[in-house]
């Protein structure tokens, strides 16, 4: 009787193992097979050879507005700096900020 209940579930485990197998290789090739029907009603078109635009002059960027508090702001920066990098303040040292 014993032998039977092992022989049972070794058989729904086995059942079980190969349905879910079946079921991800049919869900494959169904992927595959809509895949090409898709493309084959896709049609690409290629684009049109056009002139080059003409060059433009290139425009000076616009100056950046002044920091009132500049001290304050590298200050700030210094701080945020520091705490990423989980170090003092006293041991960053920034020598040129720039906007980006």
């Amino acid at each position: 009787m014993l032998l039977s209940a092992e022989l049972s579930n070794l058989f729904v485990v086995c059942l079980g193992l190969g349905v879910v197998f079946v079921g991800l290789i049919s869900l494959i090739l169904i992927c595959q097979v809509m895949g090409t029907i898709c493309t084959s009603f896709i049609r690409v078109k290629r684009p049109e050879v056009q002139a080059p635009a003409p060059a433009l002059a290139p425009k000076a960027p616009a100056p950046a507005p002044e920091i009132k508090n500049r001290q304050e702001f590298v200050a700030a920066v210094a701080a945020a700096i520091a705490e990423d990098l989980g170090t003092d303040v006293s041991r960053i040292r920034i020598h040129s900020i720039k906007k980006l």
